[in-house]
């Protein structure tokens, strides 16, 4: 059984550097600590930072009920409402939002500001998408499919801007980019899935369709590792999702002569290799 690595699995840049941010915050001492949402979409790497104390706010309410205390905005960003609601709290606030999504609340607020409609290319209940929305002075409108898109009516003529969730398919975008420009409305379409992203499934894509297993490793509720999976199954039919070596069913595999592992922005690099070596061996 021989296997092949994708290079570019694994934690993204926004990843490690939130990730990193929240074991800082742990060694300084700082108590209590908080992040807004889960870290990151990786239970493995959840449940070690509860460990050492740092505890998940599943929502406003419980930031709400906060007195004291350091609350961590995730790499997925956050809208406006919860960074005036921590400053009013009187909370220690540590910004872990990637870059390039604050560069997309930047585009929207100043966007929609500007009289224009935003329009987000993504999934609408991602907590990524809900903090752009949080951003926008009128309500966005979000898109995922190609029946959103050529439902989708503008009534009165206002100018669009179009931009789209960092980890969204890039194929998929551009085909509801391409809806939208048959409309033939007065619009502006800003690429904001990031490089990562689109190396990412770009090789996830080119691998899948090389090998004759393809494991895809990230985990549940992971929307880039679910986009991960979709993109592999298209190529390789036997294509598996798993979230830790535990996951791994190697009666399946046995057989196998060439198996292709990816792993989502949120997978810890110990965690693929585990399920390396696992088929190695």
């Amino acid at each position: 059984m021989q296997v092949k690595v994708a290079k570019s699995a694994g934690f993204c840049f926004g990843v490690q550097r939130a990730v990193d941010t929240v074991y800082e915050q742990v060694e300084k001492g700082m108590r209590p600590i908080y992040t807004y949402g889960p870290i990151i979409h990786n239970e493995v790497v959840v449940q070690d930072l509860e460990e050492k104390g740092v505890q998940v706010l599943n929502s406003q309410e419980e930031l709400e009920g906060l007195t004291e205390g350091t609350v961590i905005i995730r790499s997925h960003g956050v809208g406006k409402e919860i960074y005036d609601l921590i400053q009013r709290k009187g909370l220690h606030c540590v910004d872990a939002t990637c870059p390039f999504v604050k560069k997309i609340h930047r585009t929207v607020e100043r966007e929609s500001q500007a009289g224009k409609q935003i329009i987000i290319i993504g999934n609408d209940k991602h907590p990524e998408v809900e903090g752009i929305k949080g951003w926008c002075s009128t309500p966005a409108v979000v898109l995922e499919s190609p029946e959103q898109a050529e439902n989708f009516k503008m009534l009165k003529a206002v100018p669009l801007c179009v931009v789209s969730q960092t980890t969204f398919n890039y194929k998929k975008f551009q085909d509801l980019v391409e809806i939208l420009d048959k409309k033939r409305y007065d619009r502006s379409v800003v690429n904001t899935i990031c490089n990562a992203t689109e190396e990412r499934q770009a090789e996830a894509r080119q691998i899948a369709g090389e090998v004759d297993a393809m494991i895809v490793i990230g985990g549940s509720h992971s929307s880039n590792t679910q986009k991960l999976f979709e993109i592999c199954r298209n190529e390789c039919k036997n294509t598996y999702y798993i979230q830790t070596v535990h996951d791994l069913n190697l009666g399946v595999l046995r057989s196998t002569g060439l198996i292709g592992i990816t792993a989502g922005a949120s997978t810890p690099k110990k965690i693929i290799e585990e399920v390396q070596t696992r088929c190695l061996n």
